[in-house]
């Protein structure tokens, strides 16, 4: 509240003085008194301050009760002295103390309380402002909006907040709460067949996860983790020779099924060249579930893949990817020699780790299109070190795999097909070069044998075999290995700067050794 008109005689009730009976001669302030008084700054600020659209109406006074007889006379006697005793300073009195302020301090709400509301001061006399009083217009009349606005965003707030409050014990029961349930439970979700999470919950069951611990003087205990997969429902499983070679002498193989359960297991064959082995549960469960076999040949390059295995030791890991290529010769080793396995692989991207090794690499409908067996290193070539995948992983085509398993499976022992002739396999990129002679000083050509039967010699550079380009030693046992003794394969070699071609009826060679 304002503290311009305190200590003023205005009386409470004077907004109604110019409405009593007894008016003055001279009255203190007549409706029309604001004009004339109009160049004092005072004088028109008052009506302003009061009420701006009402100052000049003078039927205001008369919605206004009279006040009492003695206040009436009161304020007509105080009036009257002043203005007779200073008559030229009658027009500057009105603003001294405006109207609406004195009555708005004290009296007005007393009245009020009277049962009769104060009218709007429509009379802009009583009192002379103090000389800071113009800028308080504005002041006073934006203080009434203010407040007003205020008032409205705080009925505007409370009614909003009692909304969300009402919205909040409606939902929640007082508890709030941003997650967002699903439709359905996952239990009831089902996976369209096709898709990888169809395709894994099928073949994850008849995926093992296989540890090998050596025996002997070799370092008992010593061993490592490999995949292996249900080849039938005798028990028997196909897994990579690196998986189990470390336990094929004295040492311990168990076989541990998704489900937790766990059997010993024993060797039943191993083809080192082929780098594929085949187990059997000596305890085998019934109802066990083979993997269904695809057909290694019909694949193409972009088909989706899927590959199981335990990288690391992290069993049942479902990893996606595609063909890259077909016919890839690879040999798990440095291409040496020796104990080298070779195979025309099937390059995917799938992620494939050490552990991966063994298990199934799935087609999208989850039939087994080869075994994962190889990964490319970028410090060691191929093999299986201890490397990340870099995109870059290998596979034994099944076709070739089934064949091997199945003469495991009847002999124990593995069987190779063989041309009699001694390649150099450290040369690459001009094809596989007949060497001048073979091992330990033997021919290079086997007397007799399918190559010298069809008329090879040292020397001579064979380029294609079966249809497919050989660039090195390696490329070419790769392609030879993925067929059967007594097949008749068309050769194309190099003699002397000119191409030929013959046809080799493939040998064979039992054993490792």
């Amino acid at each position: 509240m304002s503290t311009e008109n305190e200590g003023t005689a205005v009386p409470a009730d004077h907004p109604a003085a110019p409405s009593t009976p007894t008016t003055p001669p001279t009255p203190p302030a007549p409706p029309t008194a604001p004009p004339a008084s109009a160049p004092t700054p005072a004088a028109a600020e008052a009506p302003t301050a009061a009420q701006p659209p009402t100052a000049a109406q003078p039927p205001a006074p008369e919605a206004a009760p009279a006040p009492a007889p003695d206040a009436a006379h009161a304020a007509h006697a105080a009036h009257a002295a002043h203005s007779a005793h200073t008559p030229a300073h009658a027009a500057h009195t009105p603003a001294h103390a405006p109207a609406p302020e004195s009555a708005a301090s004290t009296p007005a709400p007393a009245a009020a309380g009277a049962g009769w509301p104060p009218p709007p001061p429509t009379v802009p006399a009583w009192g002379a402002p103090l000389p800071p009083a113009a800028p308080e217009a504005p002041r006073r009349r934006t203080g009434g909006l203010v407040a007003a606005v205020l008032v409205a965003a705080l009925v505007a707030g409370g009614i909003g907040g009692g909304i969300g409050y009402w919205a909040a014990q409606r939902g929640d029961d007082g508890v709030s709460s941003t997650t967002v349930s699903s439709g359905e439970a996952p239990a009831s979700f089902k996976r369209e067949p096709g898709t990888v999470a169809a395709v894994a919950a099928t073949a994850l069951p008849s995926v093992v996860t296989i540890q090998a611990k050596s025996g002997g003087s070799q370092g008992e205990g010593e061993g490592g983790t490999g995949t292996g997969f249900v080849y039938d429902q005798e028990g028997h499983i196909v897994t990579n020779n690196h998986v189990v070679a470390s336990a094929a002498d004295g040492g311990t193989l168990s076989v541990t099924f998704p489900d937790g359960k766990s059997y010993d297991a024993e060797v039943v064959g191993r083809a080192e060249g082929y780098d594929v082995a085949v187990l059997k549960l000596t305890n085998a469960p019934k109802g066990l579930k083979p993997l269904p076999l695809g057909d290694s040949d019909k694949v193409a390059v972009g088909d989706s893949t899927i590959a199981i295995g335990a990288p690391f030791g992290l069993s049942n890991t479902v990893t996606t990817g595609i063909i890259s290529a077909k016919n890839r010769p690879v040999a798990s080793g440095d291409g040496s020699g020796g104990s080298n396995s070779y195979m025309s692989a099937l390059q995917t991207d799938a992620s494939i780790n050490p552990g991966n090794s063994g298990g199934p690499l799935l087609d999208a409908s989850g039939a087994v299109i080869g075994i994962n067996s190889a990964i490319q290193s970028t410090g060691s070539g191929f093999g299986q070190s201890q490397a990340g995948s870099i995109g870059l992983g290998f596979a034994i085509p099944v076709n070739q795999a089934k064949n091997v398993a199945q003469q495991l499976i009847r002999t124990g022992k593995p069987v190779y097909p063989v041309i009699g002739a001694t390649v150099n396999m450290q040369e690459q990129g001009e094809g596989a070069t007949i060497a001048s002679q073979g091992s330990g000083g033997t021919p290079s050509v086997t007397p007799d044998g399918p190559a010298a039967k069809a008329g090879l010699k040292a020397g001579d550079v064979i380029t294609g075999f079966g249809g497919h380009q050989i660039d090195s030693g390696p490329s070419l046992i790769s392609e030879i290995w993925t067929h059967k003794p007594g097949d008749q394969v068309k050769i194309t070699y190099e003699r002397d700067g000119k191409t030929s071609t013959a046809t080799v009826t493939l040998g064979e060679r039992t054993g490792d050794s």
